[in-house]
């Protein structure tokens, strides 16, 4: 596509859905679509539907009006995925994908197959809202949309730290900023701003990681009985990967927990000789490069010598 509006002739009803546990990118730029439609498309009935976004991004417009269950059935005329890898990880609303008339599919993932009738797929992009920003009409970018996309460009670069991060994110970043909203506060608030029981258990982890493959790889967990301990769950758990990945020497971090028993959600960071993506994949997962993520059955010993055994692959095919 090279602009939305191509989808968009005798569209009378639109759905909108992202992926399951939603992060930044997810929530702003499924809401930065459905901001946008109902803004200069108002004769299209558009719903949007996101699996229990996090109240930190309560300072998004309409936020109110995310459906959070799939309700009666639904045919829509369109229905359009923001940043979900693969059609397995379309939360809330698969039923509507398939019963649509017509499907899209934007996205930056390079594990994504292409599931939608009309893939737009820029793996080489830093996050799913550069990719829509890319579509969307840039004079119609108004403080409400622009707020949505500068809050997933943030999460997924890692305030505009990691390598996906071009001279265009940067621009397209500042010509957000030109719209008005306080954009330090969104950093502060969405990204870095933790509870205190956060604090606590990243400490924890933190203090009880290990070190792997000759300290190029390090692990950090927690097993089910630890998170109902500290009350938390899998949503109180950002930043503790990328915590990981600072370490001294690492090549990849490793932060799994665990959902139920002996299943494990795992999150991979890598600071660059290592494409977790790749390792990902390989466990039926998937993301970037740099970031990838997969579930995982066995024990926690297990799935660790698993993943960690196809780093080790990577790191003596370069000699590292």
């Amino acid at each position: 596509m090279k602009n939305i509006a191509e989808v968009l002739e005798h569209v009378k009803t639109m759905g909108i859905a992202g992926h399951i546990r939603p992060d930044g990118d997810c929530v702003g730029s499924c809401m930065a679509l459905y901001l946008y439609i109902r803004q200069w498309y108002p004769d299209i009935d558009v719903d949007v539907y996101l699996d229990h976004p996090k109240p930190v991004f309560g300072y998004i417009d309409s936020m109110e009006n995310v459906k959070m269950q799939a309700e009666e059935k639904k045919e829509y005329d369109l229905f359009v995925t923001c940043d979900v890898s693969a059609k397995d990880r379309i939360a809330l609303a698969g039923e509507y994908f398939d019963s649509a008339k017509k499907t899209v599919c934007i996205d930056h993932h390079v594990s994504n197959p292409g599931f939608a009738d009309i893939n737009h797929i820029c793996g080489e992009i830093s996050s799913a809202c550069e990719v829509l920003y890319g579509v969307l009409s840039p004079e119609k970018v108004n403080r409400s949309v622009a707020t949505a996309i500068y809050t997933g460009m943030i999460h997924d670069t890692g305030v505009f730290q990691y390598s996906s991060t071009s001279p265009e994110t940067m621009r397209i970043a500042g010509e957000l900023m030109k719209t008005g909203f306080n954009f330090s506060k969104i950093i502060d608030e969405s990204f870095y701003q933790k509870t205190y029981i956060q604090n606590q258990v990243m400490g924890r982890v933190l203090a009880e990681s290990i070190m792997v493959l000759n300290g190029k790889c390090i692990v950090g967990y927690l097993k089910r009985k630890e998170m109902d301990l500290y009350g938390v769950d899998g949503k109180d758990l950002d930043g503790i990967v990328s915590q990981l990945r600072l370490t001294a020497g690492v090549e990849v971090a490793i932060f799994l927990y665990e959902m139920e028993s002996q299943t494990f959600k795992v999150s991979l960071r890598s600071n660059g000789k290592v494409d977790v993506s790749r390792v990902a994949v390989f466990f039926g997962g998937g993301g970037h490069t740099r970031a990838a993520g997969c579930d995982l059955q066995g024990s926690m010993y297990d799935v660790v010598n698993n993943i960690t055994a196809q780093i080790e692959k990577q790191l003596q095919e370069q000699n590292i």
